[in-house]
């Protein structure tokens, strides 16, 4: 394997998007990011009943999210206060500043709202605030530490396209636990063993945890692998696909009715295996971060243990557009499931030159890519990728 045989990519010139130190630019959209999620707190907070997730109202401490949302309230004034210091940016600092104080008119960090009611749904808004406020600080750190591509800019193209994603996916989280909670009991108890399931409570944690993440990402593997290779379903992973810049963002890109095939058959999996509540949450946690990290701009390639785990590296070559990556490297946790099934992918130190569908773009915006793979075939489209 040689340098010509895996031309380097070639990064789009993204000098205008760049953040830069004094501009104002980055206290702005400081300022901005936790004005909006504050306003969105605070609504969790006076309608908990419809907004927020129960599993979580049963973990989170809420006196020190208070802690965390009065912080973040004023460090978005003063985000935005400093915009108008720099004299630059100013309707970025003044956004944030009235967003902000919309949040402190709605009640602020001491909003209270009615006695939580037991509904049958509800608007993920809490896991969407702390998972995108966590997930945004993580993420786009490393990726300044540690880039693949130093010329990528955070806000890179089609930036908020994909935040509208995250966003989506998330506050849908309560309609594809309904679906699965209903789903899975209904149609799969014939296959629940009772003996099986007390077996595998009773296993070392560490060793439940790999049970979980091998069914998990079995299940996965093949249904991604159906996406790929039928040509009606590849029009709804395309969307994923459809990507031509990879960071923390990208991976949210997906279609409803992609996510919620997937997602249900790998809760199937963990359904039926019945690993304590312990694992379950270790598992959550895992493939919750994993998820983000394998799509992120990060250049490391972890030595041998990228054998064993799907790095960055790895799930960059899935989504390569590159004619050697087509159809390669579908596991989600486990590389053994691609070496054992023929799909596996991994050309030494190299990266892919290109990301993205092959033929005819996909239509631009979250409407119309969630409407295309109702629609008429272009004749110039291409399957798989």
């Amino acid at each position: 394997m040689n340098q010509a045989e895996f031309p380097k990519r070639q990064t789009e010139d993204m000098s205008d998007r760049a953040f830069r130190m004094g501009e104002g630019r980055i206290s702005g959209f400081i300022s901005v990011a936790l004005g909006l999620l504050s306003i969105l707190a605070v609504l969790c907070y006076k309608f908990p009943s419809y907004l927020t997730t129960p599993e979580l109202r049963a973990a989170y401490d809420p006196a020190l999210l208070r802690e965390i949302l009065k912080y973040g309230m004023w460090a978005s004034i003063t985000f935005g206060l400093l915009t108008f210091i720099l004299n630059r940016r100013k309707r970025l600092g003044a956004v944030g500043i009235l967003a902000t104080l919309t949040a402190f008119a709605l009640g602020g960090y001491w909003a209270e709202g009615p006695a939580i009611e037991p509904t049958a749904y509800f608007a993920g808004l809490d896991w969407l605030v702390l998972d995108l406020l966590a997930t945004a600080t993580v993420f786009i750190f490393i990726e300044k530490l540690w880039p693949k591509y130093r010329e990528q800019a955070i806000l890179r193209p089609e930036w908020g396209h994909d935040l509208v994603y995250f966003a989506f996916n998330h506050l849908m989280i309560g309609v594809i636990l309904l679906i699965v909670n209903g789903f899975a009991p209904s149609y799969f108890n014939w296959a629940v063993s009772a003996g099986f399931q007390a077996w595998i409570q009773d296993l070392p944690l560490i060793l439940q945890v790999i049970g979980l993440i091998f069914a998990a990402d079995f299940a996965q593997y093949w249904v991604h692998r159906l996406f790929h290779t039928v040509p009606f379903l590849w029009r709804f992973h395309a969307v994923h696909h459809s990507s031509e810049n990879m960071d923390w963002l990208a991976g949210s890109r997906t279609h409803f009715l992609d996510t919620l095939c997937v997602r249900s058959f790998s809760m199937v999996m963990i359904y039926l295996l019945g690993a304590s509540k312990e694992a379950l949450d270790i598992y959550v946690v895992f493939a919750s971060f994993q998820a983000v990290f394998i799509h992120a701009n990060f250049s490391g390639n972890f030595g041998p243990l990228r054998y064993l785990i799907t790095t960055p590296q790895f799930h960059h070559w899935h989504h390569s557009s590159d004619a050697i990556a087509i159809d390669m490297n579908y596991a989600a946790h486990l590389p053994l499931l691609d070496k054992i099934f023929g799909t596996y992918l991994m050309p030494g130190q190299h990266w892919p030159e290109k990301y993205g569908t092959v033929g005819d773009p996909l239509p631009r915006g979250i409407i119309k890519q969630h409407l295309y793979p109702f629609l008429p075939a272009p004749k110039s489209e291409t399957q798989p990728k």
